[in-house]
């Protein structure tokens, strides 16, 4: 089956990698994940990943005020170049072509990270974990996906939750929250949806990329979303 994206960037949640555990690592559902990456790359697909630090550590919130904003945003990076060295060492153990490049300096965890390098190993069958999000505090992981997005030029930014798309209010409290099945990104910013936030909003819409928002609980559903089914919610 002829794909619809070629090259893409997913975004994965800190949380997704937990399971019902909410913290540290879920074996099972990361093998899950990786098998579906390495499927799709074996096919040709280039992928590069970008993944939150959630399942460790939340920045300011979990700082409760005792930690200062920049402190709290550098242990967020920090708590993503684990998740991206864990992944990428499953994806290894798996026979797949996997780097991890960081944002940050950590001597021996991955190369610095570099946009031509990137695109070379991504052109080369290698999944490139980008890790450290951003490199700079005040920016979330969602806007490090934006950012790496458009600069390794992806035909599309695939975000990965634990809801399976936009809704018109948070369906968890509202049973009458309705699904968009497409939406554009000044609607999204004008009503304020909880889809990325709003800088990463703006960067993808700036750079015209789409961005898929689907369920990870079925890993199988980033395969439907590159082989181009409608599923979840597109935003464009």
């Amino acid at each position: 089956m002829a794909c619809k994206y070629k090259r893409v960037l997913i975004k994965i949640s800190g949380e997704a990698l937990a399971g019902e555990k909410k913290t540290g690592f879920d074996f099972d559902f990361i093998s899950d994940v990786c098998e579906v990456l390495k499927a799709n790359s074996d096919k040709g697909i280039e992928i590069g990943i970008v993944i939150g630090g959630g399942n460790f550590w939340r920045g300011v919130k979990d700082g409760a005020g005792k930690v200062e904003r920049v402190s709290a945003d550098r242990m967020g990076m920090l708590a993503t170049v684990m998740n991206c060295v864990a992944v990428c060492d499953v994806l290894k153990q798996m026979g797949a072509k996997a780097k991890v490049m960081t944002a940050l300096e950590v001597h021996g965890v991955g190369e610095r990270y570099d946009t031509q390098k990137a695109i070379e190993y991504m052109q080369q069958g290698y999944i490139v974990l980008f890790a450290g999000g951003s490199g700079c505090p005040f920016f979330s992981t969602d806007t490090a996906a934006a950012l790496r997005a458009a600069e390794i030029h992806a035909d599309a930014i695939l975000l990965a939750k634990n809801i399976d798309g936009v809704y018109s209010d948070d369906p968890r409290t509202n049973p009458e929250a309705v699904k968009f099945d497409h939406i554009d990104y000044e609607e999204v910013l004008a009503r304020k949806l909880a889809v990325m936030d709003t800088t990463a909003t703006s960067l993808a819409m700036d750079n015209s990329l789409p961005v898929i928002v689907f369920a990870l609980a079925q890993p199988e559903n980033i395969s439907r979303v590159i082989e181009g089914e409608e599923i979840g919610t597109t935003v464009s």
